[in-house]
């Protein structure tokens, strides 16, 4: 009995060894955003990690890194640095990624979204259609695991020189775009001087007038604080900008089925969280659902109209008329039929049939 105890504690010891061990859970998962911690991209991240926190009981602490830390202001960079698990996990937008990964330069496809009839709906039949899974299985091809979609909201444009309804209005514009090839392809048919600029630079070329022009969501520019120095907004939503939560592959396969379900859960109420943020007081057919929704999860912001309290800023918005869109999708049309190939024509043409589902 005595020699059967010591064979079996033999055996069981060099098991043991050869198994692996359980994955311990970090003290500390790092979370990459773009923006502060003040914007609505910035709040549903951080919703996201108090959620984990909370319901995890303390378990799975996720630390949120605002103004492109983790990437030292290089955001075209953070696919790299999550696939090499440099980063945990991440709540970045399209437009980040797509160096990597092209498909995601779908979104930013010009006015592709803004010719809809309802740009929201458009929008979510994408991101919640054939077209949003096969978006995110072209992230986890490439080295991510997609979690769900976010929204930053749709890009508008903003300057210090004058009023803008046409390319004319562009023409030799310095205007700041991210480093995307789609961008500085859209901005230079319209006749404008797009400038490639990491975000961590733009806040102070703003501030110095080394550009005259940037473009982004209508939630980031108060925050920001960009109505100081751009007194001229233009209304467009040319390029769709959602936001996606991704997570490494080997952080997310350290965690227990029970702790996958509740993280994968409080991804998708942040990210319905930032996609009412994003539309609160834009969206014009939403009836006041947003707002109420807001409400309900006790989070209501203090701006619930960002077009007044950017008047009241002294700021002039412009919003073109639609012959003036019509000549804004014209001067882009090339680029965007160019790039239908590089996205992928399969695609494209699943976006195309999610939006014509909800005409």
């Amino acid at each position: 009995m005595k020699k059967f105890l010591v064979l079996l504690l033999s055996v069981l010891m060099v098991v043991s060894s050869v198994l692996p061990a359980a994955a311990a859970y970090k003290n500390e998962y790092k979370l990459d955003i773009v923006p502060s911690i003040t914007t609505g991209w910035g709040m549903g991240a951080q919703y996201f990690a108090d959620l984990v926190k909370e319901r995890s009981g303390g378990k799975i602490n996720i630390k949120v890194y605002p103004n492109a830390q983790l990437t030292t202001g290089q955001q075209t960079n953070a696919f790299m640095l999550l696939r090499n698990g440099t980063i945990d996990f991440a709540c970045q937008s399209t437009i980040n990624y797509s160096p990597q990964i092209p498909e995601l330069n779908l979104f930013a496809l010009p006015f592709f979204f803004a010719s809809q009839p309802d740009r929201y709906k458009a929008m979510d039949a994408v991101t919640q259609g054939r077209a949003g899974e096969m978006v995110a299985a072209a992230i986890e091809a490439k080295g991510g695991k997609f979690l769900c979609f976010g929204e930053n909201g749709f890009r508008e444009l903003t300057n210090s020189k004058r009023s803008i309804a046409s390319p004319e209005d562009l023409s030799g514009l310095k205007i700041r775009v991210v480093g995307s090839p789609l961008f500085l392809d859209i901005f230079k048919a319209l006749g404008a001087n797009p400038v490639t600029m990491a975000w961590s630079d733009t806040i102070s070329a703003i501030q110095q007038g080394v550009v005259d022009g940037q473009e982004n969501p209508v939630n980031t520019f108060y925050p920001l604080k960009i109505q100081e120095y751009h007194k001229f907004v233009t209304y467009w939503h040319y390029v769709a900008d959602p936001t996606m939560f991704v997570v490494n592959p080997k952080v997310w396969a350290s965690f227990n089925e029970e702790d996958q379900a509740l993280i994968l859960q409080a991804a998708k109420e942040a990210g319905a969280y930032q996609v009412a943020l994003a539309r609160v007081g834009l969206d014009e057919n939403d009836g006041g659902k947003n707002l109420e929704f807001l409400k309900s999860i006790g989070k209501a912001p203090e701006i619930l109209d960002w077009t007044t309290t950017l008047q009241d800023c002294g700021v002039t918005i412009t919003t073109p008329t639609p012959e003036q869109m019509q000549v804004l999708v014209d001067k882009t049309k090339p680029v965007l039929d160019a790039w239908r190939s590089k996205i992928g024509e399969e695609l494209v043409k699943a976006a195309e049939e999610d939006m014509a589902s909800v005409r």
